[in-house]
């Protein structure tokens, strides 16, 4: 499991935490979404958990293993998708996937992978074309395939369906469906509360830093529908 205790996290020349006392836990299977307003802590949790942001206080932990004390061994074990693919344009696509599975050590099942994902997203035959020619949605989808060839344990995303079509947002929630049904674990942030409430068993609602209510989905929402529990915590 993912064990997030009492971490928090200040800017450096801000007063403000800009994450305080956070605390989740998420375990095999679960898709466990992430909602807040804008500037609520919900891109600074998720970059605090990816080690791309340090952070003051508590501790992360991913079985057993802490980011701060073996942050090699906790990373070869998540994926991360930010909402802003940030990718080598110069490279192409087979050639970005091909440089991401040798990072992780993927032997020969790398190329049954890609082809399973890059069928699945409709990009099969655009692989050998330079990553700067892609449109956004296609940036997306390699990096979502980039994200998964290494088979991690925990997948990270922070506004997965963003500049994806329809079919491509269904797709993708087939594949994770289909990893948590074999133990995986997903953690991923949306405004698209819809999404969240129909799909996510868990979720967690950020404010000011802080969580404000988290756990089972239904038992959060209670007997409103997601987006009236949020806009009532937010009035």
């Amino acid at each position: 499991m993912l064990e997030i205790k009492n971490v928090s996290k200040t800017y450096k020349g801000s007063n403000k935490k800009a994450i305080e006392n956070v605390n989740l836990t998420i375990e095999e299977g679960d898709i466990y979404g992430f909602i807040g307003p804008n500037g609520a802590g919900k891109s600074t949790t998720i970059k605090c958990v990816v080690g791309i942001h340090g952070y003051d206080e508590g501790e992360i932990y991913l079985d057993g293993k802490t980011l701060k004390e073996d942050p090699i061994a906790f990373k070869k074990q998540i994926a991360y998708v930010p909402d802003n693919p940030d990718l080598y344009e110069h490279l192409s696509g087979i050639g970005y996937l091909d440089f991401v599975a040798n990072i992780y050590g993927v032997g020969s099942e790398k190329n049954d992978l890609i082809e399973k994902y890059a069928t699945q997203f409709g990009i099969k035959e655009r692989l050998a074309d330079p990553i700067k020619s892609y449109s956004h949605g296609m940036k997306q989808k390699i990096t979502i395939i980039g994200a998964l060839i290494h088979n991690p344990k925990l997948i990270i995303l922070d506004e997965p369906f963003v500049g994806l079509d329809p079919k491509a947002s269904h797709d993708l929630k087939e594949i994770l469906k289909s990893l948590c049904e074999n133990g995986k674990m997903i953690f991923f942030s949306s405004h698209v509360l819809e999404v969240v409430e129909k799909f996510c068993n868990k979720i967690a609602i950020i404010k000011d830093g802080k969580i404000i209510a988290s756990g089972l989905t239904d038992e959060v929402k209670g007997e409103e529908s997601l987006e009236d529990k949020f806009l009532e915590l937010f009035e």
